[in-house]
């Protein structure tokens, strides 16, 4: 049987059932970007012993993660026969907090941690920078150099290349424009600039690392209006999510029952 991990976003996640904060389905690395991942634990950082505010347990799980550094440890721990990447969880801005770097999210923002002193005084990194960019392409050739090294060198390599839509579609049909999108609240962010960015992450990202499969469904990079998780250029329509699945199953990854086409729509009395 398959063991998959992700290190990406929703937009991968999403291929499994989700109930609430269950451990089912894939190891699941999100909320971070690859300088943030291989950087050093925030020094002083105390988390809190349950959510706060309005992050659910999941949140606070990546959250926390991201903080104290802990992912690659638990990724390499976990043995995956699968890995997958993807890239859309790249889009925050990042921030340098003593000899740190962490992912500024929107999970951070709402958990009050900046206000902690162990993070007072953490500099930004606009996303869309070159000392971004930089910080990006060394430390993926840091992550590659460790896939090579650890158990992970086993794991068969997918990268599931994504962009942000540019059109939605609603529940009738019709399709519409998507208008730029803000990241965080007040902070507005480009479709195309974004997308440039996706592309070159994706061409680093391939040409360092050990052989990667691809999967990819451009023609169905459509926003749902009707997505469970609301309107957003990553909340794709349903065809997305099928056509990445067909091309999961090519590389070994069973479709969960819940997620095949033959799967009843009830249960069997």
């Amino acid at each position: 049987m398959a063991r998959v991990a992700i290190i990406g976003s929703c937009i991968t996640r999403d291929l499994w059932p989700v109930r609430g904060d269950s451990p089912e389905g894939p190891l699941y690395i999100s909320r971070t970007s690859f300088p943030s991942l291989l950087a050093a634990p925030v020094a002083g950082f105390q988390p809190a012993a349950a959510p706060p505010r309005d992050l659910r347990q999941h949140q606070h799980r990546a959250l926390v993660a991201d903080l104290r550094k802990t992912a690659l440890a638990q990724l390499v721990a976990y043995r995956p026969t699968h890995l997958i990447f993807d890239f859309i969880d790249e889009r925050f801005d990042l921030l340098a907090v003593g000899d740190s770097i962490v992912t500024h999210s929107w999970e951070l923002e709402a958990s009050g941690y900046l206000e902690q002193p162990a993070l007072a005084g953490a500099r930004p990194i606009p996303r869309l920078s070159g000392g971004c960019g930089r910080l990006w392409s060394a430390a993926a050739e840091e992550f590659a150099a460790l896939v090579r090294a650890t158990p992970l060198q086993d794991a068969q390599l997918i990268l599931h290349a994504a962009r942000w839509a540019k059109q939605s579609r609603s529940a009738a049909g019709r399709r519409r424009p998507i208008p730029d999108v803000e990241i965080l609240q007040g902070r507005t962010a480009e479709i195309a600039a974004h997308n440039a960015l996706l592309a070159r992450y994706e061409a680093w990202f391939t040409a360092l690392m050990p052989p990667l499969s691809r999967v990819e469904a451009p023609s169905q990079r459509i926003a749902d209006e009707a997505h469970q998780w609301g309107l957003s250029p990553f909340h794709y329509v349903p065809a997305y999510y099928e056509a990445i699945w067909r091309q999961l199953e090519a590389l070994g990854i069973a479709r969960p029952v819940s997620q095949r086409s033959d799967a009843p729509s009830a249960p069997a009395e």
